[in-house]
């Protein structure tokens, strides 16, 4: 009962978890919902903008009807399209990420995603991470291989979940992008300059 009593006092039994920037409590449940939910809003503005007449559905994706609607979703996605701007006008990337294939291995993607972060973490990298997610997925649906695209969102939020969701609820949750990223240009360079040294290494390791 005694050690009962200290943990409580010392917070040991506690969740995991800060206050985000609307007030609400985030744990790690709830980062990885909101992922979720910005993956997907991602993938499908991005495949909107390299395919105007591709309208990609959040249930295609394995997500809800109406989940893309919610204002503040809106402003996390629209937050990191404009930090992948400069990426995705980067020819040198966009020829090292052609050469990624939609059937890579799971040991193959996590190497990769692991490299991106090897300098630390943020909200670039995490961007570079949704970045080859997207371009996977948009692979799989012009090859017509709808497995591949659960597949990869599943890599994506599990990298999530053991290796960024600490950090994402330290910042106060998937929110703080908004307001923490204000020159995005920077940002969107260095992570732009960060996967193209992540795909020249996975090159090598072919």
């Amino acid at each position: 009962m005694a050690d009962s009593r200290e943990r409580s006092k010392t917070g040991e039994d506690e969740p995991q978890g800060a206050v985000g920037g609307d007030g609400k409590y985030v744990n790690d449940d709830r980062i990885m919902e909101q992922g979720a939910i910005v993956l997907r809003g991602y993938v499908i503005e991005r495949i909107s903008a390299e395919n105007p007449g591709r309208h990609l559905a959040p249930e295609e994706l394995g997500g809800r009807p109406n989940e893309q609607e919610d204002h503040q979703v809106k402003n996390m996605v629209q937050q990191l399209l404009l930090i992948a701007d400069d990426m995705n006008r980067n020819a040198e990337l966009q020829h090292l990420i052609n050469r990624v294939q939609v059937n890579c291995a799971q040991d193959v993607f996590f190497s990769v995603a692991r490299e991106i972060f090897a300098d630390g973490i943020n909200w670039g990298r995490v961007v570079s991470l949704f970045h080859l997610a997207y371009k996977l997925i948009y692979k799989a649906l012009t090859q017509n291989h709808l497995e591949g695209i659960k597949m990869v969102i599943n890599w994506v939020l599990q990298f999530i979940r053991e290796n960024v969701s600490a950090w994402i609820r330290q910042q106060g949750g998937w929110e703080a992008v908004i307001s923490t990223v204000s020159h995005w240009r920077t940002v969107s360079l260095v992570a732009a300059v960060a996967f193209v040294t992540v795909m020249v290494y996975w090159r090598k390791t072919r």
